[in-house]
């Protein structure tokens, strides 16, 4: 029996889609109105938590592509500085995790002890190499039991080559950048005119044109959030600028790096009430919402709905596919994890380091509305479950 060229084209869609595990429906930036698909807010944001660095080396901009390229709403990033007070995207403060800085003889000599967050750290700090020598290093994957064939290929970017990648993006792609341990930036670099980190910082994002409050005409246009573990910085940043804020909690035990508050003082309804005049959200780590024993999840905590009752929002940390990183509730299954934190606890928005599976996974279960005569692959995908679905009842 000749075949159709319809049906031919379908299978062939069909194997494509097997093959790379990518969606039968396009992502929005496959969509071209002319203008480009603006940013959903329909449904809790999909953060891309250092990029896909579940895939590709963190903070690199090859793993913030392939973030946007598989959904990503936000791409997040940590920002620290050189030597020579370039801001660069990198999370910890020293080179020694992600960097093939041991490889650099020339560089040997660099390796220092400072104090961060009340603790004695030793390594090579960014703060001691020029913007030209943290380039020269290449970054590597965090986790051994990741990807590793991505290594040594991509080098450390900057603030404002990671701003372009999102005002690059086929759609509008919201940054959520990070303010990264200011009391030891700021201790250890100097800008001029008594210029501190927080000012450079914001400098940026105005100068590429980064500006209004939540939900406004220019912040829709240009979204990001603006996010730190430092209460003070925080507050600073407050009289820069309106975009929004979001504070960072940490695990119980640690305090905040800038004022020694404990997680108890700075969860508590008072300090809620005053933090909501500054942020328009919270950053918790996950486990200290849900507690966990024995990698069992414990029942869990009001902070998600007395946070909402200050009109926060909720952006937990941070969403990992690795059996791992799942708790034995959720059967090795990070489908079941994204459903349970926001079907059931009610999260605005996630930080993850699989980017293409919490898309994926908020495809399926709440698919955007798209405009109307747009019919696209996932009304097919759609009618293509109803037929199936009919075969497996008879």
């Amino acid at each position: 029996m000749n075949s159709s060229p319809c049906v031919v084209a379908f299978l062939l869609l069909l194997l494509s889609a097997g093959n790379d595990a990518r969606p039968l429906y396009p992502l929005p930036s496959k969509t071209d109105n002319g203008l480009r698909q603006p940013l959903q807010t329909s449904r809790p944001y999909n953060i891309a938590h250092r990029g896909s660095n579940g895939e590709i080396p963190e903070e690199t901009a090859a793993a913030y592509e392939r973030a946007i390229e598989e959904g990503a709403d936000f791409i997040e990033t940590d920002i620290l500085s050189s030597k020579d007070g370039v801001l660069i995207c990198f999370h910890d403060v020293t080179l020694d995790a992600t960097t093939d800085i041991a490889k650099h003889k020339e560089f040997a000599d660099r390796k220092r002890t400072y104090e961060v967050q009340g603790v004695n750290t030793t390594g090579f700090f960014t703060v001691d190499f020029t913007l030209e020598e943290l380039k020269s290093l290449r970054v590597n994957q965090r986790y051994p039991f990741r990807d590793q064939q991505y290594n040594g290929k991509f080098s450390i970017i900057t603030f404002e080559e990671y701003i372009s990648i999102a005002l690059d993006a086929k759609r509008i792609v919201g940054i959520y950048p990070e303010i990264k341990n200011p009391v030891l930036i700021n201790e250890h670099v100097k800008w001029s005119k008594g210029r501190r980190f927080e000012d450079v910082f914001v400098h940026t994002l105005k100068k590429y044109g980064y500006k209004g409050s939540y939900m406004s005409e220019d912040w829709v246009k240009q979204p990001a959030f603006i996010q730190s573990f430092a209460p003070t910085s925080l507050v600073y940043v407050s009289n820069l600028t309106d975009l929004p804020l979001i504070f960072l909690i940490d695990d119980v035990t640690i305090p905040t790096q800038d004022t020694n508050q404990t997680y108890w003082e700075i969860t508590s309804d008072k300090y809620f009430d005053y933090i909501k005049n500054y942020v328009v959200g919270i950053g918790p780590w996950k486990d200290t919402i849900v507690p966990v024993v024995d990698n069992y999840m414990q029942t869990p905590t009001d902070i998600i709905a007395r946070a909402h009752a200050h009109n926060l929002q909720v952006h937990p940390y941070t969403y990992r596919n690795e059996n791992m990183f799942l708790h034995f509730d959720f059967h090795q299954d990070p489908y079941l994890e994204y459903a349970f934190w926001i079907h059931k606890m009610g999260v605005d928005g996630l930080f993850t380091d699989f980017t293409g599976s919490l898309h994926n996974y908020q495809e399926l279960s709440s698919p955007l509305v798209r405009k109307d005569g747009d019919r696209n692959a996932t009304d097919i995908l759609h009618k293509i479950a109803m037929l199936v679905s009919s075969y497996k009842k008879a």
